[in-house]
């Protein structure tokens, strides 16, 4: 378990979460081994509920290593929870505007002192129907670009019976199965050195994205849709149907 080197608040927050996601959930956790040990390495896990932030953490924190999420910036400003995210070393993300700048920095400095970020490349949850992956966002494919980072995917299900996203229900019931499994870095070798452009950084989200999806096919045991789920297209093929 990931112990050495963590500090006070990083340890009591184990104290206070670990012990009721170990009552709550039952686990079948695979492919730890595929989670450097050292180094800085980028998480890109499938979102399908609110609740699997805490199992994907568990996970990580299984493995040997702390991991880092992104937040909303506005969190920080909450009296109380602000201060206790930043002691136990979660990162703050400003979106659209020159802030976001800096978030990108503290995520390249978090990556160079050998930290495990993880990044929800969906930007939010699935909004698939049946909750598989949908395209993602770039800023997995960015960050990778410009530090070189592994990118491994990740594929959590079951957390969704707890709290599914569709209904806004919370289930709370003792020994809930919740699976976790990571892949092997996702091959992103044939962009190295590549410009950031919108088109190459489509590419590589892409890529991230298949190789999710395709273990999230393995943990469900079904077949995936074909391609990944395009929220944007779905809106306007729903809204031409309409009119």
């Amino acid at each position: 378990m990931a112990q050495r080197g963590l500090g006070f608040w990083q340890r009591f927050a184990v104290v206070l979460v670990l012990p009721v996601l170990k009552v709550w959930t039952k686990r079948t956790w695979t492919g730890m081994e595929n989670m450097p040990r050292t180094g800085g390495v980028i998480i890109a896990p499938n979102h399908a509920s609110h609740f699997d932030p805490l199992v994907v953490a568990h996970y990580i924190y299984g493995t040997g290593r702390w991991p880092r999420f992104l937040g909303k910036a506005s969190l920080w400003k909450v009296p109380v929870l602000g201060p206790f995210l930043r002691k136990v070393k979660q990162i703050p993300v400003e979106r659209g505007s020159v802030e976001a700048v800096k978030s990108l920095d503290a995520l390249v400095e978090a990556l160079n002192d050998g930290g495990v970020v993880v990044i929800y490349p969906e930007g939010t949850t699935t909004r698939q129907p049946d909750l598989w992956p949908m395209r993602g966002k770039t800023g997995a494919a960015r960050l990778a670009l410009l530090t070189g980072a592994p990118v491994i995917p990740m594929a959590n299900w079951g957390a969704h019976t707890i709290y599914d996203p569709r209904t806004s229900k919370l289930h709370i019931r003792a020994r809930t199965p919740v699976t976790v499994i990571t892949g092997k870095p996702v091959d992103l070798s044939r962009w190295e050195g590549a410009t950031p452009t919108r088109a190459v950084l489509e590419e590589m989200t892409d890529a991230i994205m298949l190789d999710v999806q395709r273990l999230v096919a393995e943990v469900r045991g079904e077949t995936a849709p074909a391609g990944l789920y395009d929220r944007p297209a779905a809106k306007r093929a729903s809204a031409g149907e309409e009119a």
